[in-house]
């Protein structure tokens, strides 16, 4: 699926502010390989439907399995064997014996140090793979698991590894042990280690995902290939809010595109971003934020919700905002199936300008079919015009006014909202006052 860098930028999949992203949220990982897989796999939505029951296949035996995971590997011991290999180490003796284990001890007595530490990590980390194997091997494997399994079984199949990992105090290995043991890892054991250490950080990165899965409470999507594009979801959320509000979502072929009012603050770009995220992740083979969801497989999601301007290259707010419609309309027009996610069209025009850009924008939009659009805005007077379109649906945050004070219940209801909240919230923040005092 395809999707670009401002794309996952709207959707916060990333972020310059790491606690702010969907991947800090979903982020359960201990060691730095985790985490640079993590992010991978993030970056990497897929295509087709195989792929992605293959990863919600690995997802819930984790699920099942991840009490079991071996606690003995952690980040510290990564480094230390990252260390030990990126180490000038004098040459070890082999044949090693009790003489020249002596030998090597005072004359090269820090390098023996670090021999002797790395020893005992590599073991922790040959006893915690082995542990690993043991936690799936009495089960049927994923595709996707077992590849990893066989080749992790074959590296450790090796003599010196079984000793290793038969090793069970580490404390009472002799100067001949860690010195033979610290020359077959050095000279003849490296790029196993590495892979080994790649697998781990691959695993572990889909074991955060299903850590992430029980703690957010998510579920698996039903995601299959159609050859038209549609979304349905009951009680859709957004991943990054602590006490979200629930949506229920249905868009389809027949009705492609969500016309969404509301006032400031009242929820819409929550939403956009909620179904966005939602998408996105179904696509990465992950459990989304939703009680329930069915959806087709997308070419790629669009989004245009935060754009900016750009005074090193004299370019304006209002001509970015064209461009990036220019840029949407152009990669949708080829019959692929995709999201647009449009939140607030040409904000950096006057009001009748935007009117117009945006009626003749949406009334473009209308006709391509396949493809899903939910876009907002705040002017709610072109509504009206498009009513005769029998694939638009009008949809609205509903906010509360009493006494001056607001009340927003982020449900989404049937319609079109012209509430015109600005000049209040302006007061009811003092700003009215303040200027009167000036």
């Amino acid at each position: 699926m395809n999707i670009d860098q401002t794309s996952l930028r709207d959707l916060a999949i990333f972020h310059a502010e790491e606690e702010q992203s969907v991947f800090n949220t979903l982020n359960f990982t201990q060691t730095s390989g985790g985490a640079q897989w993590l992010a991978y796999l993030l970056n990497h939505p897929f295509s087709d439907v195989k792929p992605i029951q293959e990863t919600q296949d690995l997802l819930k035996l984790m699920l099942q399995n991840q009490d079991k995971w071996p606690s003995g590997i952690t980040n510290g011991t990564i480094m230390v064997l990252d260390k030990f290999y990126q180490s000038q180490i004098d040459k070890i003796p082999f044949p090693t014996n009790a003489a020249n284990a002596l030998l090597y001890k005072l004359i090269h007595g820090p390098d023996y140090a670090i021999i002797r530490y790395s020893v005992g990590h590599a073991i922790d980390f040959l006893q915690g793979m082995q542990q690993f194997i043991g936690m799936f091997d009495a089960q049927k494997t994923p595709a996707l698991l077992s590849g990893m399994l066989s080749r992790i079984q074959l590296m450790m199949a090796r003599e010196e590894i079984k000793a290793l990992i038969a090793v069970t105090n580490k404390q009472q290995l002799s100067a001949v042990q860690h010195l033979h043991y610290g020359y077959y890892l050095l000279y003849h054991f490296k790029n196993q280690i590495n892979d080994l250490i790649d697998m781990h950080g691959r695993l572990e990165a889909y074991l955060s995902l299903a850590k992430a899965i029980q703690v957010h409470q998510l579920t698996f999507p039903d995601i299959q290939p159609a050859p038209a594009p549609s979304i349905t979801a009951k009680g859709l959320r957004h991943i990054l809010l602590e006490h979200p509000t629930a949506y229920d979502l249905e868009l389809n072929q027949e009705t492609n595109f969500i016309f969404l009012t509301g006032a400031n603050m009242a929820g819409k770009s929550t939403f956009i971003k909620a179904v966005g995220v939602a998408a996105y992740l179904a696509h990465i083979g992950m459990a989304v934020p939703a009680t329930q969801m069915q959806l087709s497989i997308f070419d790629g999601i669009l989004s245009n919700i935060q754009v900016s301007d750009n005074i090193v290259k004299g370019e304006s707010y209002f001509f970015n905002e064209v461009q990036r419609i220019k840029n949407t309309i152009t990669r949708i027009n080829d019959n692929s199936k995709w999201l647009v996610l449009i939140d607030e069209l040409f904000k950096g025009t006057n009001v009748q300008d935007a009117m117009r850009c945006s009626t003749t924008v949406i009334k473009g939009l209308l006709k391509i079919k396949n493809s899903l659009f939910v876009l907002s805005t705040h002017l709610y007077e072109i509504g009206d015009e498009l009513r005769p379109y029998p694939n638009i649906a009008f949809r609205y945050f509903e906010t509360q006014v009493t006494d001056e004070e607001l009340k927003f219940s982020y449900q989404l209801k049937e319609g079109i909202s012209n509430d015109r909240l600005g000049y209040l919230i302006l007061k009811r923040e003092g700003v009215v006052e303040m200027i009167e005092r000036l």
